[in-house]
């Protein structure tokens, strides 16, 4: 049974949890408090030198970390990632739009206001991240405005990965009225 380190707050965490679920892979959620700087662990750095959440024990002495493989590494072989070598590389096109263009703005903004109660010395910080994170909002907007799902008109792992961050983006200052098709 694979054993997932992670905070259910945090959206790359909750990314693994729908894929888990939706597949009904078998597992075990340990609770990591980044806050108390549990990631910073030994023990913790041995599964993920790079100290971040989420990461999976895959049980046979291996790990995996960083999200987005670890949501590769599940849907193989399932609904939830296409066959088609070219429509692979969409799901990863929007994985990696998902890791580059939004979860550093809107996550980010998330973390400073949710998580930390938006201190002085970051407010600057938090406000710059707004403009990125609507030009994401709004090119995934633009797309769903003619299909339903961001490959193939098939739910994938690319709309779990962009949904993890999206539906909580209010807490990062983000209102999604704005966008009606991301919603």
């Amino acid at each position: 049974m694979y054993k997932v380190y992670g905070d259910m707050l945090s959206g790359n965490c909750y990314k693994i949890k729908l894929v888990l679920e939706h597949l009904g892979i078998a597992h075990e959620w340990i609770h990591v408090d980044i806050l108390n700087k549990e990631t910073h662990a030994p023990a913790f750095k041995k599964m993920n030198p790079n100290a971040r959440i989420p990461a999976l024990d895959l049980g046979n002495g291996e790990y995996l970390w960083e999200s987005n493989a670890i949501l590769y590494f599940l849907s193989q072989n399932s609904d939830l990632f296409p066959s088609d070598s070219f429509l692979q590389a969409r799901v990863l096109q929007w994985q990696f739009f998902e890791q580059y263009s939004h979860e550093p703005y809107i996550a980010t903004a998330r973390y400073i206001n949710k998580y930390l109660g938006l201190p002085k010395a970051r407010e600057a910080e938090y406000h710059g991240k707004q403009t990125g994170g609507h030009h994401a909002l709004s090119v995934m907007n633009q797309h769903l405005s003619s299909t339903n799902f961001f490959v193939d008109g098939q739910y994938s792992i690319a709309d779990i990965s962009l949904f993890a961050y999206t539906h909580v983006a209010h807490e990062g200052g983000f209102d999604l009225s704005d966008y009606p098709i991301s919603a």
